[in-house]
């Protein structure tokens, strides 16, 4: 009886295994989650016409630190103001420019949107104060910058005071390619330096 039981149990296990693997045949073991592979990526030769810079910040906002008439620092970012010109610290008006200019900026937080980068590195931004108002556009309006049509396509010219380019004349000659109206200039300035110093 005992060997009976066994030779069953034996059967029993030998079916059990075999409809396993092969018995039923509409049986489907549980799903596995499909893992979708990246397809790998293609290594193309490199292209320096198709390069592009990462962006920078598109906008700067803080207190503003100003350096001359068109000219100031936000979080150590030296910015230009867009579309104008003002005179020079050492030109005519050149001081009157920044202390126009300290005047508007003074406990204000100034917004730079930037538009570009001048050839001498700087930041080119248009600036607003917190109540809206274009610093480029007030500093015409003062009569203290002129418009810079290269730059703003003309967009401050009827802002600009009538005598404005008369009055910043070396700033107008630099628009205009006079480079050597800013030479004489610069050599009238060291020569007079030179006499007073040989006065002392």
């Amino acid at each position: 009886m005992e060997i009976l039981l066994f030779i069953l149990l034996m059967i029993g296990l030998l079916i059990y295994a075999f409809a396993g693997k092969n018995g039923d045949k509409d049986y489907k073991p549980p799903s596995q989650p499909k893992i979708h592979k990246r397809p790998a990526a293609k290594h193309l030769p490199f292209d320096a016409k198709s390069v592009k810079a990462e962006p920078t910040k598109s906008t700067l906002q803080g207190a503003a630190y100003v350096i001359d008439g068109d000219t100031l620092v936000i979080r150590k970012t030296q910015i230009r103001l867009y579309g104008v010109d003002a005179p020079e610290m050492n030109h005519p008006y050149g001081k009157k420019a920044k202390w126009a200019l300290v005047s508007l900026c003074k406990g204000q937080t100034v917004l730079a949107t930037i538009t570009d980068q001048d050839s001498y590195g700087r930041t080119v931004a248009k600036c607003y104060l917190q109540d809206g108002r274009d610093l480029s556009a007030e500093m015409v309006k003062l009569g203290l910058a002129i418009d810079w049509p290269k730059y703003s396509g003309g967009q401050y010219k009827s802002l600009e005071l009538p005598d404005a380019r008369q009055k910043l004349w070396l700033a107008d000659a630099r628009q205009k390619g006079r480079m050597h109206v800013w030479e004489q200039f610069e050599a009238k300035q060291i020569a007079r330096q030179d006499k007073r110093n040989t006065a002392l």
